[in-house]
């Protein structure tokens, strides 16, 4: 819990100068981030290696890094192309000694260089189309994709089993009712 709420006060004093999450979204980021992006690592326990893409302000690939850490084993490598946020993503593993690495990268190049993962996480990243195009390069080689989704979720699952074949299975968001965590795996493109 600790290094939760030494992450949060960081994210607090960063989210002042650089865009890392909705401001509107800040009063509530106990519940609406930090239990969001914890319910991940509840769903694939165990130490684990991920791979999470545009990890932005660290949800959830710094919580995901932090509950690892506390396993004793895992790892996350959090791919983000802006500058700024991959300074703050760095700072944030540092400070709370959580188990990852920040690459400055974009998606694409970072899928040249990163492999070996069993889990991919994104939120607020993309639509599932586009999270699957992006997950690919891990997904064939075995890992489970872990995104979360807001309302709108069964008109993107429906658009992607246009291009896709996969298997699913929708968690219900403990946070919001309307929202899920959609766990997918054996990923074909059609």
């Amino acid at each position: 819990m600790s290094r939760l709420e030494h992450f949060v006060a960081l994210f607090e004093k960063w989210s002042k100068t650089i865009n890392l999450a909705a401001p509107s979204t800040l009063p509530q980021i106990w519940e609406r981030h930090v239990l969001d992006s914890a319910q991940l690592y509840g769903l694939n326990p165990g130490p684990k290696r991920w791979v999470d893409l545009g990890s932005g302000g660290g949800f959830p690939g710094v919580v995901t890094a932090i509950l690892l850490t506390e396993t004793g084993g895992g790892h996350v490598d959090l791919v983000e192309s802006n500058q700024k946020k991959a300074a703050f993503l760095r700072q944030a593993l540092a400070e709370t000694g959580a188990r990852g690495a920040v690459h400055a990268v974009r998606i694409e190049k970072a899928a040249e260089d990163l492999s070996g993962y069993d889990a991919v996480s994104a939120r607020a990243l993309t639509d599932l189309d586009g999270l699957l195009t992006y997950s690919m390069p891990w997904l064939k080689d075995g890992a489970t994709a872990f995104f979360h989704k807001g309302r709108d979720y069964r008109r993107e699952i429906a658009n992607a089993r246009s291009r896709w074949s996969f298997d699913l299975v929708e968690h219900t968001s403990v946070v919001d009712a309307d929202s899920v965590i959609l766990q997918i795996d054996r990923v074909v493109l059609k």
